[in-house]
């Protein structure tokens, strides 16, 4: 059983209790037996025998207000000599990190799976972090924080300096691999505070006290430059708010919360990172590859919609739109709940299960058509009033002026249900291409967007058109990551009036220019 203290200015610290992590497949087997042992374990109150920790995975350790404030003074104090650590040294970090990744990849795997984590999931989550730390990627991040220029008689430098002291709170459904952002913080030259959420924290710790503080070590960081705590969100988030101590927070939760403390941050001198809800669109035109479409739009169905990145709306074109729902809807049927440790199971339990049906009555409400799904399941795929489950649905949408009354539209869903517009028939294409991508350009949200077609003309003005989202994909995975290109980030309510294209490296410093004269001479202001 893996066991992690605090780890706060270069030291384990024990905390005020533990937080028992339980494996998701032994809950799932018997929820009242393995969440009562849990319960035991964590008052520590006697019934739980000695080595009664049947479906316990790990345990991770609980901070106290005062433990926050030793992390956040801790990181502080090694900010600056950390920020004066050579560039080259700081840039290290990211290719040992990758290898070390590499290296424990099973390891880690295994443990996301434990917490719930699909293994489909999973593997996708770990290929993310693969490609945040590659080469490739780190390459271009040494190019940003550092540009020489040569101009006549003086030599012009664009710097990125670290903002200092970053507090990052990763959400529960994605933790380890949402807490990894972190890592390209510490290249800029920032020091980081880490908070694992109680549901989940056991992939945070492993990654912050297995990898990351270790090759720290190694590259002589000061003690402080990386510390891991872990509590109650609300309290913690208020803590770093009110704190001297803190310049940036990277937030991760749903869109009116995420918001809202930003604004708070804000007006309390802190730069807020967002990484908020998600609404992504993805476009099947007349002329796509059907089938590399529904690979993709079946994305949704990972995590059973509750990742944030999952295409969550279709729009197909008339021409093929019965061709495509009769293959999405046959792939849907096929999918199935299982344990996450099935390599064939794409869906988990889902944790808000009451809105789902608010939101589906609201589409047939509309007029929408419910093609597949609709029904709560257990976990052998069976219909149950108490199944944690759900069955992955399609709802076709008829017409693209009125879609976005419809909630399933316009809101983020975390479920596992994704609606398809199909625009009504135009007889010139321009005008229905013109319509889709005002479509995408109206959803309140942008993180990601996607396109299918094979025609070069729509996809250079969907490409040039489209303003909403951090990425845009033509013929590929929606969910799939791509060298030189961030994982996340977004705009509107996905990342706020600053959203962008997230690289945490770029957006937890700030850029400095400095200009020497190197000939001698005095120049004079024109």
């Amino acid at each position: 059983m893996y066991s992690y203290p605090q780890f706060i200015g270069g030291e384990d610290r024990p905390g005020t209790g533990w937080t028992y992590c339980l494996d998701a497949g032994a809950f799932l087997a018997d929820p009242r037996g393995a969440f009562g042992r849990k319960r035991r374990l964590e008052r520590g109150d006697g019934r739980a025998a000695e080595g009664d920790t049947a479906g316990i995975t790990g345990r991770v350790a609980l901070s106290s207000p005062d433990d926050v404030a030793d992390a956040l003074r801790a990181a502080h104090e090694a900010r600056r000599e950390w920020a004066r650590t050579d560039l080259d040294t700081r840039m290290e970090l990211g290719p040992r990190l990758h290898a070390a990744l590499r290296a424990r990849r099973g390891e880690l795997l295994d443990i996301l799976v434990s917490e719930g984590h699909p293994r489909r999931l999973a593997e996708w989550e770990i290929a993310g972090m693969l490609m945040g730390s590659s080469p490739e990627t780190v390459s271009f991040y040494r190019s940003q924080l550092e540009q020489r220029f040569e101009s006549p008689g003086r030599s012009i430098t664009l710097l990125r300096k670290p903002d200092g002291v970053v507090c990052l709170n990763p959400p529960q459904n994605a933790a380890a691999s949402n807490s990894f952002l972190g890592t390209a913080t510490l290249g800029a030259g920032n020091t980081l505070v880490v908070k694992a959420p109680r549901t989940a924290p056991l992939g945070v710790a492993f990654l912050y006290r297995e990898l990351v503080a270790p090759i720290l070590d190694e590259l002589g960081a000061p003690p402080g430059t990386v510390n891991l705590v872990s509590g109650a969100t609300r309290p913690m988030l208020r803590q770093w708010l009110n704190s001297p101590h803190v310049d940036d927070i990277m937030f991760f939760g749903d869109s009116d919360t995420g918001l809202e403390y930003g604004n708070e941050c804000v007006a309390h001198g802190k730069k807020p990172v967002l990484e908020l809800s998600g609404n992504d669109c993805l476009v099947v035109w007349n002329d796509a590859d059907l089938d590399g479409a529904v690979d993709a739009l079946t994305e949704c169905f990972y995590g059973s919609g509750q990742i944030c990145m999952v295409p969550k709306c279709a729009v197909v074109h008339p021409d093929v739109a019965d061709a495509l729902l009769e293959k999405l809807t046959a792939r849907c049927r096929a999918l199935r709940p299982g344990y996450p440790d099935d390599p064939d199971v794409l869906l988990s339990p889902v944790l808000k299960i009451g809105g789902f049906h608010e939101v589906l009555a609201d589409a047939e409400r509309h007029g929408c058509t419910v093609l597949c799904g609709g029904r709560r399941v257990d976990v052998a795929g069976e219909p149950s009033l108490t199944g944690t489950f759900l069955e992955p649905t399609v709802v076709r949408v008829d017409g693209l002026r009125d879609a976005r009354r419809v909630r399933a539209v316009r809101e983020e869903t975390f479920f596992p249900l994704l609606p398809v517009v199909v625009p009504d028939e135009r007889d010139d294409t321009r005008e229905l291409l013109e319509a889709v991508v005002e479509f995408v350009n109206d959803n309140e949200y942008g993180l990601r967007n996607s396109l299918w077609s094979g025609d070069e003309k729509v996809v250079a003005a969907f490409t040039r058109q489209v303003t909403t989202g951090g990425l845009v994909k033509v013929n590929d995975s929606h969910i799939g990551f791509v060298p030189y290109l961030g994982t996340h980030g977004g705009t509107g309510r996905t990342g706020g009036p600053f959203g962008e294209l997230n690289y945490p490296i770029l957006r937890t410093s700030h850029l400095q220019g400095v200009s020497v004269v190197t000939d001698g001479s005095r120049p004079r202001p024109v």
